[in-house]
């Protein structure tokens, strides 16, 4: 069980009587071993690698069991992309106590296949997603001139089918409470309309999915690497936001470091 839950490393307490209290979760279900600090970090040394978390992270509290992406589990991108300790994520989420039915909520940071490859896999939970997120991946991307590079196609047809059940729910812009006591904030262009959460309590925790993607760009004030080069101002700018969402750089979780 170790390999696979990081631990529940905080709870959010909310100090107003009217919300929920919080507990959250890293769930670690695979690593992808030996990555460049110079492929995630802007700057980052050339020299050294980095073994990289695969997570989702559950949020309990309120009557919802809620999950911060999905992870993934299509063998495209297992052959393509080696990892190791490999679980797929519903089983994963079992390992914390969770079965995959008792999930009621996916909040989406973004549409690339390790972050939405599993909300097939969660049958009874709603997805929420940035609208331009939404209309972006299903219609402009696939069009001449759009670009898809990292969304499974396979994503966007689960996307749609969840749309015709009436199961997804399209988060409209910046600073949006989806939850009571869990706001959505856009985050800089890593896809075309990312997001990531803010969970308020006492103390209050921002949970940035590829929005920053280790704790060295915190520390350094440095751009997460996948992001355009025309981005890296707006990338930093949002790490910076997130800081005093949360009130201290320890309280912002990254994307993919181990150390969480």
């Amino acid at each position: 069980m170790k390999r696979f839950l990081l631990a529940a490393i905080f709870a959010a307490l909310l100090g107003r009587s009217s919300t929920p209290e919080y507990s959250i979760q890293a769930i670690r279900y695979a690593s992808s071993p030996g990555v460049p600090v110079s492929e995630l970090v802007v700057g980052g040394p050339k020299d050294e690698k980095v073994d990289i978390a695969m997570v989702v992270w559950l949020i309990r509290g309120g009557g919802h069991a809620i999950l911060f992406d999905s992870g993934f589990h299509r063998d495209t991108f297992l052959k393509y992309f080696p990892m190791v300790n490999y679980l797929r994520p519903d089983e994963a989420v079992k390992t914390a106590g969770v079965q995959p039915e008792a999930i009621t909520d996916i909040v989406i940071s973004h549409a690339h296949w390790d972050h939405m490859g599993g909300i097939d896999l969660f049958p009874k939970a709603d997805v929420w997603i940035q609208k331009e997120e939404y209309r972006y991946y299903t219609m402009a991307a696939w069009q001449p001139g759009g670009q898809h590079g990292g969304i499974d196609p396979e994503d966007v047809k689960q996307l749609l089918q969840l749309n015709t059940e009436g199961r997804i729910h399209l988060v409209d812009g910046d600073n949006v409470e989806i939850f009571p006591g869990i706001r959505s904030h856009t985050g800089s262009r890593h896809t075309y309309a990312s997001q990531y959460l803010q969970v308020d309590g006492n103390p209050p925790f921002v949970l940035a999915s590829d929005n920053c993607y280790l704790y060295l760009n915190l520390s350094s004030h440095l751009a997460s690497a996948t992001f355009s080069e025309a981005d890296h101002a707006a990338n930093i700018a949002a790490q910076s936001r997130m800081i005093d969402l949360a009130g201290s750089p320890d309280r912002v979780v990254p994307g993919h470091d181990a150390l969480q």
